[in-house]
């Protein structure tokens, strides 16, 4: 026994065997552990969450798996280097060792977080398959992308900062630098952020009809950087992203219904009897029409035109089908002519009545008239 007790005290490289037999106990006991660990995962938790219905919970402990393995060893190394107690001097070994371990930490939780972008990857990749625009399908990829870089970039400067370096003259180095890019690619960011703000308001999808300033026509086409809109003469407008962001849009694909507005001339022939019957008729008739939405419609004598006496007719029509919407039109438009027609009264033109007063003028003007 006094023996072994020898043989612990001796020590190598300024380190006690007992200390180096500690540590070994440590790490064994902590190998074993990630093993336990491992198998926890693999028997229990996985299978667990393969019962339910959502994948949510599989990618996050896929996630979590490797991760919780290594933050084990971390927690074993640390155990030992309390134990081992390394030297300060001449090198500081000790320093160095727990220097060590913090990179270890923040590429363990780097590793966590790279990992559960998938995550976030299926959620969105989900959201987006009922969206008719393909546009939030490009900007997936990118997301992802953009988000493990800044991840690794980020673990990258705490690896750094954790080895003692100071990384304020990288920060301003990569300041200018990015402020270099951007300038550069001012034009292409902007048109990043116009493209995210199509995505998240959603003006239009494709096949939308819509109106944006000068442009109108329908949405062929919603990309990365542009939109595609195609003309009614059947002309393509490329719009950069941005550009459309930034204008007052008018969608007419997200009317629930159309209108028709009319107002009826007739001649002033028209007697009050006329008119009342024929206001009345047309009412009549709308509200038994099967293509005219009942919740709101007018129909008034309103105006003594100059040439006519004018009738409003305001309705809303069910279908937003730009054809069907035509044909509707067209129907009540050939059944107020027919109402009109049966009631004995004609449509106005722009006409004026001339009176000729030739009482009190010379014989010679009555005969030659004016020069």
């Amino acid at each position: 026994m006094e023996t072994l007790t020898v043989l612990l005290d001796q020590t190598f490289l300024g380190i006690s065997i007992a200390r180096y037999a500690a540590a070994f106990g440590v790490l064994i006991a902590a190998l074993v552990i990630k093993r336990i660990l491992a198998h926890l995962f693999a028997t229990v938790l996985l299978p667990i969450a393969q019962k339910t219905r959502t994948r949510y919970d599989d990618l996050f402990l896929e996630g979590l798996r490797k991760p919780a393995e290594l933050l084990v060893l971390i927690g074993g190394l640390f155990v030992i280097l309390q134990i081992m107690q390394l030297p300060s001097e001449p090198v500081d070994v000790d320093r160095f060792a727990h220097a060590l371990l913090k990179v270890l930490v923040t590429f363990d939780i780097a590793w966590v977080m790279f990992n559960l972008v998938t995550l976030l990857d299926t959620y969105l990749e989900r959201w987006v398959s009922h969206t008719e625009s393909t546009l939030d399908d490009h900007m997936l990829p990118f997301l992802r992308k953009s988000l493990r870089a800044f991840i690794v970039f980020m673990a990258f400067l705490m690896v750094i900062q954790n080895l003692g370096y100071s990384i304020s003259g990288l920060l301003a180095s990569l300041g200018i630098g990015g402020l270099a890019v951007a300038l550069a690619a001012k034009d292409t960011l902007s048109n990043i952020f116009g493209s995210l703000m199509i995505i998240l308001d959603r003006p239009f999808h494709i096949g939308d009809w819509i109106k944006a300033g000068d442009m109108e026509g329908t949405v062929e086409e919603v990309g990365f950087r542009s939109t595609k809109i195609r003309t009614f003469a059947k002309t393509l407008i490329t719009v950069p992203n941005n550009k459309i962001a930034d204008m007052p849009l008018d969608n007419f694909s997200r009317m629930p219904k159309r209108r028709i507005k009319l107002s009826i001339g007739v001649s002033y022939e028209t007697s009050p009897t006329q008119m009342r019957a024929a206001v009345e008729q047309i009412r009549s008739m709308l509200k038994n029409h099967p293509a005219i939405d009942q919740e709101f419609m007018l129909v008034h004598f309103t105006d003594f035109n100059e040439s006519s006496l004018d009738i409003l007719v305001y309705c809303f029509t069910t279908t937003t089908v730009w054809g069907k919407y035509l044909e509707a039109r067209e129907d009540v438009s050939l059944t107020i002519m027919d109402i009109l027609e049966q009631l004995g009264m004609s449509i106005a033109f722009p006409s004026r009545s001339v009176y000729l007063q030739t009482e009190g003028l010379p014989d010679t003007i009555k005969q030659t008239g004016p020069a």
